[in-house]
């Protein structure tokens, strides 16, 4: 006996972590600053932590009330009823919800390129075929509705990220209406906001109220700190939202996720740092960097330096852990995420003496 034929399914290639790095070099944990998987430069939300230890003692319950809670809380958030607010194991299980409700068997999706690995992952586990939308370096990967659209052939559902990914590009509001507006009335546009709280952009969550064929993803890894604990949401419209309770797996978010997730939209506190200072290190690299960058909406900066591989490489080995680009298709490249204040300089100073 064996699996389906999985030959055409690739496989995700997460960052490396600290232990793994520490191991391999010999070097003490401690001494690695690591901003290659945009995590948190603070750590979770500290209520979100007191609200984990507080929830220990209910794990032998299923988080009945806790995901219900969770999704009234997000509603009220965004001003939309709970039933459009789908919880998710991480914006991947959210991806997986989307794919699950939209797609028969044969389906197109078109997802751009370089972009997110998991968006084709998920159309192929659902049976789903993957054509790709091209973000330009020539054009400084400007994310617009002609880029999008210029590919599109009635594919049943289009990711859109903004911020994008690893190049930092954004839509605006106008360009994703008129995505919308100009694809087949049974086409999705999935609104992937995974890095919204970083960007001054608004959030596309307006046009829920007056289309039926957006929907949004968000995510508690990035400004809140839980990537560990894995939890994400779409926001859909009123029109499909009942979809749901015939797709998701059975309490997709576990008690501890739900708790943290309820704690850490209190903790304004750790919100704000998080965002000022993600904001004060893009700007950092931008001015400091001896290497080009790109204009990023996100909590991390994307640069040309030749070569990523051995540049990261490089800097790993001087306590620094970067991003390699490679499997974005950008070999030239290396991503930065925006650490702390003494983390960022740290980076910019290890960096720059590589390239020199």
């Amino acid at each position: 006996m064996k699996p389906r034929d999985l030959s055409a399914h690739s496989v995700y290639r997460a960052g490396r972590g600290l232990e793994e790095v520490a191991r391999e070099l010999g070097m003490d944990p401690d001494d690695l600053v690591k901003l290659a998987s945009n995590e948190n430069m603070y750590g979770p939300s500290p209520k979100a932590v007191e609200a984990i230890r507080d929830a220990t003692e209910r794990m032998h319950s299923y988080p009945k009330a806790s995901h219900a809670d969770l999704a009234e809380r997000l509603g009220e958030c965004w001003d939309l009823s709970p039933d459009q607010v789908w919880l998710g194991n991480g914006g991947d299980g959210v991806l997986d919800y989307l794919a699950r409700a939209m797609l028969e068997p044969g389906d197109a999706v078109l997802v751009p390129s370089p972009g997110f690995a998991y968006y084709p992952m998920s159309a192929r586990f659902h049976h789903g075929d993957v054509r790709e939308y091209t973000l330009s370096k020539a054009d400084d990967f400007a994310q617009t509705a002609a880029t999008v659209l210029q590919d599109y052939d009635g594919e049943r559902i289009v990711y859109l990220t903004s911020p994008h990914n690893p190049t930092g590009s954004e839509f605006t509001t106008d360009a994703i209406v008129e995505i919308a507006e100009r694809t087949d009335e049974e086409t999705l546009a999935l609104v992937d906001e995974a890095y919204g709280e970083f960007t001054e952009r608004p959030s596309a969550r307006q046009l829920l109220d007056e289309r039926d064929d957006i929907a949004i993803l968000r995510t508690f890894s990035k400004v809140y700190g839980l990537a560990g604990v894995r939890l994400g949401y779409g926001l859909v419209p009123e029109a499909w939202a009942d979809a749901y309770a015939r797709i998701n797996t059975p309490f997709a978010a576990s008690e501890l996720a739900c708790r943290a997730g309820l704690a850490a939209l209190e903790d304004d506190d750790h919100r704000e740092t998080t965002v000022e200072t993600a904001r004060w290190a893009r700007e950092y690299y931008h001015e400091h960097l001896d290497a080009p960058t790109w204009e990023s909406g996100g909590n991390f900066v994307l640069a040309e330096v030749g070569d990523g591989s051995a540049v990261a490489d490089a800097a790993q080995h001087e306590g620094v852990i970067v991003r390699d680009c490679s499997s974005f298709g950008l070999p030239e490249c290396i991503r930065l995420t925006c650490g702390t204040r003494e983390d960022t300089k740290l980076a910019v100073e290890i960096v720059n003496g590589v390239l020199s």
